[in-house]
């Protein structure tokens, strides 16, 4: 059986995102790949909890795509978290997703020099993600390194084309 992919695609402005658009652009025609845009889906911000659990049952790896936004994960995207990924579904009596994968996908602002240990934010990327770890961790997902784009706006459409090819490649692996 074909491992299957969901992709969480969380950005509250895609219609003016160059990187995100282009991320999801990338992925969105591969075979067993599920583009959720959860701003989309949602302009309410109103969840159908069943839904969403239903779609993390039927997929193999959850990817949460997202612009990094004040050293985390945007509005929705959390809500998402605190609403679908409830006790008994997704953590208590054992790790319930166990088997699964979670895989971030992400693009920062700032340039990669700005997020290291006296950098300008003082922490890297994968540091500032451990609560999402935790959260992999918590649910028995398995946890893979993060895909982060740094520089979103000084990124150049060749880099941004070969960080797409990157993306695209990572999922078509699972």
């Amino acid at each position: 059986m074909p491992t299957r992919t969901l992709v969480l695609l969380a950005h509250p402005h895609l219609d003016r995102s160059r990187i995100n658009s282009a991320l999801a652009d990338a992925v969105r025609d591969l075979d067993d790949v599920t583009v959720h845009d959860l701003y989309a889906a949602y302009p309410d911000q109103v969840l159908d909890i069943a839904a969403e659990q239903r779609l993390v049952r039927e997929h193999d790896v959850i990817v949460f795509q997202f612009p990094f936004h004040w050293y985390s994960i945007p509005g929705f995207l959390k809500q998402w978290l605190d609403e679908v990924m409830l006790r008994d579904f997704a953590y208590d009596n054992g790790p319930l997703l166990a088997g699964k994968t979670l895989q971030l996908v992400t693009s920062t602002g700032g340039v990669e020099e700005a997020y290291r240990p006296g950098g300008f934010h003082g922490f890297t990327v994968t540091e500032l993600l451990r609560p999402l770890e935790q959260t992999a961790r918590r649910t028995g997902l398995a946890y893979n390194e993060p895909l982060v784009l740094h520089d979103a706006r000084g990124t150049s459409d060749e880099e941004l084309a070969l960080h797409a090819k990157r993306y695209r490649e990572l999922l078509a692996g699972f």
